[in-house]
């Protein structure tokens, strides 16, 4: 009998076959060119970061909720970094939750200057804090009890925001809070968030020269609805002028106070705002 004929014999006989026939197609496929050859040799200087924005944001969660809100695929919403609260452990630990390259699910529907829908160009910050009772909720946000934010939450926001600024030169008037993009829809994170502090302590965010406020105050013309629709749009927010101080008007003035002058929010002009918003055009959009 042939031992060529036997059934052990035909299955590696076959399987040598097919072995072969894989080499040689690996050994024709690479002697073939390939199809382009990429050149890098010529950089455009018309380019930047992908990321252009800071956004900061509360959860109106506690810890373990936070973490589920923001991981478990059906709740849709993300954020690139979670910063905890009700942890004793030291350093606080900052949770990554989506890479830096990555798009996050936290800004929504949003608006700063000609940008729109800001997931696309920004980092986003949530931190644990419970916001205010629900109860409270027709009451101006001044007159709320907010929930304050720890002084480990604050040093770790100051640090993490510091460094993600510097390595993606982000500018200081794209360090928003969710209320600055989505005016009419947030109020988070709050009028207790400490931007004055993570501007003057951390160089991070916007923050006018309070000299100047003062001096401004002393001699102001008044401005009508569309003088201040116009300068806030100036600054960044999304209004429309229109001439009419509506409620986009008044949403997008809460948001401004919230984080410019949280001590009294109303959504109504008022000359220490004016000063404010005047003194901010003057250091960053000087020429605008």
């Amino acid at each position: 009998m042939d031992p060529r004929s036997s059934p052990s014999a035909r299955i590696r006989m076959a399987g040598e076959l097919r072995w072969s026939l894989w080499l040689l197609v690996l050994l024709l496929t690479a002697c073939q060119p390939a199809p382009y050859r990429l050149d890098t040799r010529h950089v455009s200087a018309n380019q930047n970061e992908r990321i252009a924005f800071l956004i900061l944001h509360y959860t109106d969660e506690n810890d373990a909720h936070s973490l589920r809100l923001l991981t478990e695929p059906r709740h849709k919403v993300s954020a690139h970094y979670l910063i905890p609260r009700d942890t004793d452990q030291s350093p606080l630990p900052v949770y990554q939750l989506v890479p830096d390259s990555q798009r996050a699910w936290h800004a929504g529907r949003s608006r700063w200057h000609e940008y729109a829908g800001l997931n696309a160009s920004s980092l986003g910050i949530e931190i644990v804090n419970l916001g205010y009772d629900e109860k409270e909720a027709e009451l101006p946000a001044h007159l709320r009890h907010w929930q304050p934010f720890t002084r480990a939450q604050i040093a770790a926001i100051g640090a993490l925001s510091q460094s993600l600024v510097q390595r993606y030169q982000i500018p200081p008037t794209q360090v928003l809070a969710h209320s600055d993009i989505a005016p009419e829809r947030k109020q988070d994170p709050g009028p207790l968030f400490p931007w004055r502090e993570l501007a003057l302590k951390y160089g991070v965010g916007a923050w006018p020269d309070e000299a100047r406020v003062a001096a401004l105050r002393q001699s102001l013309p008044a401005w009508d609805a569309l003088q201040w629709q116009q300068q806030l749009a100036r600054y960044g927010y999304g209004i429309a002028p229109s001439g009419d101080w509506d409620e986009q008007s008044r949403a997008v003035l809460r948001a401004f106070q919230l984080h410019f002058r949280p001590t009294l929010v109303t959504g109504e002009p008022d000359a220490e705002c004016q000063a404010i918003l005047m003194a901010l055009l003057e250091r960053y959009f000087p020429n605008s």
